[in-house]
Formats: C-alpha cells, structure tokens, sequence
C-alpha cells in the first residue's frame, strides 16, 4: 500500500499521472511505466550488471522472468560474436 505524505492513501491513478507528467515535460513519447521496466533491464544488462542482480532491482522472483524483461542489443550481440570468433580462430 501507498501512502500520501499525510498518511492516508493515494488514489490508484495517482502514480500513473506523475509518470505522464514526466514523460511530458521531459519531452519523452508516451510510454506504459511496464515500458521502462523492460527498459531498466536492458541498460543494466548493457552495462554488464549481472543478470541476478537486475532479477534483485526488477523484484523478480525468478530469473527466466528478468530474461525475458531485458532485450539483447545489436552492439551485445556483435561483441558476442566477435568473442566466439576470437575463441574459434584467435581472432580479434
């Protein structure tokens, strides 16, 4: 349960229109706050977080579900390659 600074509960919307506030004076484009769950996910994995660690921030109980919110990127997957190049064939 959420609470306002008084003690006495949000209203179940309330979380939903400071996350469009955001966005707008941001100038981000409408987006869903699940949206940058996924998002979260990726940069941290891109960052090399371990994936355990991003389950912990993401408060998932079970690693499959992290792995399905972080979603590979380009640069990830070429740098993936050119590692398995480099074991295959000793080349950087």
């Amino acid at each position: 349960m959420f609470a306002t600074r008084h003690g006495g509960p949000i209203e179940r919307t309330e979380d939903w229109k400071v996350w469009k506030t955001i966005l707008k004076q941001a100038g981000f484009r409408d987006v869903r706050v699940h949206d940058a769950r996924h998002t979260a996910a990726t940069l941290l994995i891109e960052q090399g977080v371990n994936i355990r660690v991003v389950q912990e921030v993401l408060g998932h109980t079970r690693v499959t579900t992290t792995e399905r919110y972080a979603h590979v990127s380009t640069p990830l997957m070429r740098d993936a390659g050119e590692r398995l190049a480099a074991a295959l064939w000793g080349e950087s």
